[in-house]
């Protein structure tokens, strides 16, 4: 599964999902979850992020199952339990593991508005990318971890067949925000398994709504840094994707085609009212 664990989740993490609120649908029952402990691991980070008493120090966050787990050190008892505190008052946060550790010379950070800007543009990158990764049909299902650091985005974990690995790559390499990724995916036959009985349990759900398809389209072309700002309508009726609009060249057109139809759940896609300009 993917897993968020460390500070580059900051407030933009909520804000992204936010973009695109979920449909509850059978057959999206893991990825919801999954989607849900990310905004609940954003939300906890950014509060520790803005308490100008815990934010010094490096405080690791994973929510799983209701669960935040804390790893990290901080300078006294007072700051440990208010970590706590604070990872408590988060909306979906049922109990906290506290595993932060008290050492009075815990390493600190500085902290100026260039640095919180950095680390909130990291967290919406990883953010974008995460989510382009889950709803993509064909590597929803893969045990990619997600990383970024100034614009680099680091992908690690296991993929099914070199050709997922590489789309992995072009998903987030064509990210906004994105400079550079390091592609650390490895290809593991157990991934194959994997991914095929994630397929077969999708497919014996019910029908993703086309609600949720049109939401996944318009949000993965607006975090596309080809894709963002241009003048395209999505509509979804049954599974069928209507793209219609004006972009500025063919190969923009082939693109936005190829995103929305590669979006879990899309049976086909219709461009024909899609127009390049000129």
């Amino acid at each position: 599964m993917f897993k968020l664990k460390t500070l580059a989740l900051a407030t933009a993490t909520a804000g992204i999902i936010a973009l695109s609120p979920m449909t509850a649908f059978a057959d999206d029952g893991d990825t919801s979850r999954q989607l849900s402990e990310a905004r609940q691991e954003g939300s906890v980070v950014t509060a520790i992020a803005l308490n100008r008493h815990l934010n010094p120090f490096k405080i690791d966050v994973e929510v799983e199952n209701g669960t935040a787990v804390l790893t990290g050190e901080v300078e006294s008892d007072v700051d440990r339990d208010l970590a706590e505190q604070v990872a408590m008052s988060v909306d979906g946060v049922q109990k906290v593991d506290n595993q932060l550790t008290v050492d009075v010379d815990a390493e600190r950070n500085e902290h100026n508005d260039k640095s919180m800007s950095q680390r909130f543009d990291n967290a919406t990158t990883t953010a974008s990318v995460k989510s382009r990764l889950l709803w993509n049909s064909n590597t929803e299902g893969l045990d990619i971890n997600v990383t970024t650091m100034n614009g680099v985005v680091t992908l690690e974990g296991t993929a099914q067949s070199e050709e997922a690995k590489e789309l992995a790559e072009r998903l987030a390499a064509n990210t906004d925000g994105v400079r550079d990724v390091e592609n650390n995916i490895t290809v593991n036959a157990n991934a194959t398994a994997a991914a095929k009985a994630q397929n077969t349990a999708d497919e014996a759900g019910e029908a993703i709504s086309d609600a949720w398809i049109t939401s996944k389209v318009k949000s993965t072309f607006l975090f596309s840094s080809n894709l963002d700002g241009l003048d395209i309508t999505v509509e979804t009726e049954n599974g069928q994707v209507t793209l219609s609009g004006t972009v500025d060249s063919a190969a923009e057109k082939e693109l936005a085609v190829e995103t929305a139809r590669n979006i879990r759940g899309v049976k086909d896609v219709n461009a024909s009212a899609l127009n390049v300009a000129g």
